[in-house]
């Protein structure tokens, strides 16, 4: 089961698809801003016309395939004038793995939230307690050496509340629930609410998944690393409210390179964690590497015969003046940056020469971290859609192991 956030309001970190453009550069298409973008959940959003020039827009900096024509006119049949920005991104993540038994679940469907009606109610009335759990289970983790996930405010209510102003927060403020900036009730007449009209009513991020676990009782939670680390926290609410916990299980990590990035990590004998940086001192090393014995030989000896010469002139100075031992020192640290630097142009020349090494460094770079982020963090799914077919999550389900305990690299 997915469940689909459709009662978040972050417009900004949703309306941003990143791909790799011609030159495995990061490139971000955005959709237009929509009536209601920021303030109300993203669920209620519906789309316009100018989605077609977004879709068209991510067309021109896909790198053109076989698959390209299949992937645009499958984005244009989900993401359409007239439907919600929820329902297209269920719909294009049903197309891809749905017929695998994936069930994806809208959030904001009011149909279900009668069944957790008691759980909104229970967090208003129980006051802070909820807070005041995560933030002891916090506590403990940084007496154990761990970084808490969240710290809660202590006059937070872990529900948003849906209406015509938009998703507000709800806080507790002398005896009273305030929500948003202004609105004030007291805590009895909004739990009553709660457990009356629980459609008006969203979960926060500490809160969502008790919230999911009552809904559909979990066996298992495959989380990524925030996602498990939020968990770490919520023991003893989900004791608190007497729901049962889900056993959990880390998602697999991994990388996906083509045959052109792998032969660069293998030829050239990369790590590929020394990609990270973005910077070229890796190019630089690898160019080095490149660059004819003698002239090695050569820098090396004339360190070597310098650090020599400059010993024993430092032992001849001091009869003649003591005071210029530091002006041999001095001397001889401008000579060697002299040296540095001419060997840097050397490099630098030396990049001028070899472009191909530096094509190859730059894309698989950029492949396998975008923007000098992990690439599951920046790449939108339609980039390797396009590269490797709207069956990309078959394959992935061929051939990722289920044993999470390292990264992997997964060539396609």
């Amino acid at each position: 089961m997915f469940w689909v956030d459709a009662e978040d309001h972050d417009w900004e970190e949703i309306r941003t698809a990143t791909t790799l453009d011609r030159d495995f550069t990061p490139a971000t298409v955005s959709l237009a801003p929509l009536p209601g973008a920021g303030v109300g959940p993203v669920g209620s959003l519906t789309l316009d016309d100018r989605i077609d020039e977004t879709i068209a827009a991510l067309g021109e900096l896909l790198l053109p395939s076989d698959f390209t024509p299949d992937v645009i006119a499958a984005l244009g049949r989900r993401y359409r004038a007239g439907a919600t920005v929820s329902a297209a991104f269920a719909g294009w993540l049903e197309d891809l793995v749905g017929h695998h038994g994936l069930v994806v679940y809208d959030a904001a469907d009011p149909a279900t939230k009668p069944a957790v009606a008691d759980l909104f109610a229970e967090e208003i009335a129980a006051s802070t307690r909820t807070c005041q759990l995560v933030r002891q289970a916090g506590a403990l983790m940084r007496q154990l050496g761990h970084q808490p996930q969240v710290e809660p405010a202590e006059d937070a209510v872990n529900l948003f509340y849906l209406g015509a102003e938009g998703r507000r927060p709800i806080r507790l403020r002398s005896g009273h629930c305030v929500i948003g900036e202004t609105a004030t009730c007291s805590v009895e007449d909004l739990a009553k609410e709660a457990a009356a009209h629980p459609e008006r009513f969203s979960p926060n991020v500490i809160l969502r998944p008790l919230v999911q676990d009552r809904l559909f009782p979990t066996v298992c939670y495959v989380a990524g690393p925030s996602e498990l680390a939020y968990q770490a926290q919520l023991g003893g609410v989900y004791r608190a409210f007497g729901v049962e916990a889900p056993l959990l299980y880390s998602r697999v990590s991994a990388t996906l390179v083509d045959s052109a990035a792998a032969r660069f990590l293998e030829r050239h004998d990369v790590a590929l964690e020394a990609l990270h940086a973005q910077d070229e001192s890796l190019l630089n090393r690898l160019l080095e590497r490149q660059l004819p014995p003698s002239i090695e030989r050569t820098f090396a000896d004339a360190q070597a015969q310098m650090a020599e010469r400059t010993r024993a002139l430092r032992d001849a100075i001091p009869a003649i003046d003591p005071t210029l031992v530091g002006a041999v020192d001095t001397t001889f640290e401008k000579i060697k940056d002299t040296l540095a630097h001419l060997h840097t142009k050397i490099v630098h020349a030396s990049k001028k020469k070899d472009e191909t090494l530096r094509r190859q460094f730059v894309r698989a770079r950029g492949l396998i971290f975008p923007g000098g982020h992990a690439q599951e963090r920046v790449l939108n799914v339609a980039f390797f859609a396009n590269r490797y077919g709207l069956s990309v999550a078959d394959r992935l389900l061929e051939v990722l192991p289920t044993d999470t305990g390292r990264h992997y690299l997964v060539m396609l």
